[in-house]
């Protein structure tokens, strides 16, 4: 067999059609066609169905594209060990950040970055959830979690806090609110049930389960608009509440709902003078930052 048959199949079964197909190879559909006909007819066996909607794998085809999926890490993690061995640092680092942390945290500090090492082509990747993004797409992540897996590398940075946060116009209009005792008959800014990485799953389902006047966002960063325009209440890491000079903190930091900042490292692109360079940088101008991150009422 072929091994170049694998990666036709491994394109053809994520683009789901020819023309997509034929992008992601950077081939003509048709020279995408002429080859799945040639490997069907070669060996005999259909990898796909074909109709109107696109493409769709038969169990042999699925087969295939498991091994051909497989085969596809082994081969990028080939190609990262061998330019791993490259010491100098030159080249592009690929971080992937959540787009609230980006704005807030982040911006200076890769600025400066950038500054410092010119030669260094810094690729920023951003999303609302950063579990979003494949360890095979970014070489960082900073990112947060409590039980980070026992495979992954990477520096703590410091503790999120999170508390209540509204507007002075929302908190003039409700002057006689008790989101302590009464937050149901508050208008809360909360995540959809897309946006599971939050920390404070538990409270908004041990405090808000009888609330109905709701608004649900999919991003922190669309929560922290709502909420400094009057929209409603919301929970928000301290760090992005507090720099806000629209909004006022209503509560202590939630009890039991912090989240641990990490910074991961791919580690096979440890080995790379860039990406040590680039984690070292990030770690130590980030730590600096945990006053601001650990939010700390008394202090």
């Amino acid at each position: 067999m072929d091994w170049d048959y694998l990666r036709y199949i491994h394109a053809l079964a994520i683009g789901g059609t020819l023309a997509k197909a034929g992008e992601l190879l950077g081939v003509h559909q048709t020279t995408v066609l002429r080859r799945l006909d040639q490997m069907e007819e070669s060996l005999g066996v259909q990898f796909f169905e074909r109709n109107r909607d696109g493409l769709q794998l038969t169990p042999v085809g699925e087969t295939a594209f498991r091994n051909a999926a497989k085969l596809s890490v082994e081969m990028e993690n080939l190609e990262r060990k061998l330019v791993g061995q490259d010491s100098a640092p030159v080249g592009r680092v690929r971080l992937a950040v959540e787009d609230t942390m980006m704005s807030e945290l982040l911006g200076p500090v890769l600025a400066e970055l950038v500054q410092e090492f010119p030669d260094i082509e810094l690729e920023v990747l951003t999303d609302n959830d950063v579990a979003n993004l494949s360890h095979r797409e970014a070489d960082l992540t900073l990112r947060p979690e409590n039980k980070p897996q026992a495979t992954l590398e990477g520096e703590r940075i410091a503790s999120i806090e999170s508390a209540v946060y509204g507007s002075a116009a929302y908190c003039r209009r409700n002057r006689e609110m008790d989101i302590e005792n009464h937050a149901d008959e508050c208008t809360w800014i909360i995540p959809d049930d897309t946006f599971s990485h939050l920390a404070t799953g538990r409270w908004y389902r041990k405090q808000l389960k009888s609330v109905s006047s709701v608004i649900r966002c999919n991003s922190l960063h669309a929560m922290h608009t709502l909420a400094r325009a009057g929209a409603g209440l919301a929970v928000l890491p301290c760090y992005l509440g507090e720099s806000a000079k629209e909004l006022r903190r209503l509560s202590d930091p939630i009890e039991g709902e912090s989240v641990d900042l990490w910074l991961h490292v791919h580690h096979d692109t440890l080995q790379m003078a860039r990406v040590r360079i680039v984690m070292e940088f990030l770690v130590e101008r980030l730590q600096a930052q945990a006053p601001v991150i650990e939010f700390n009422p008394a202090g």
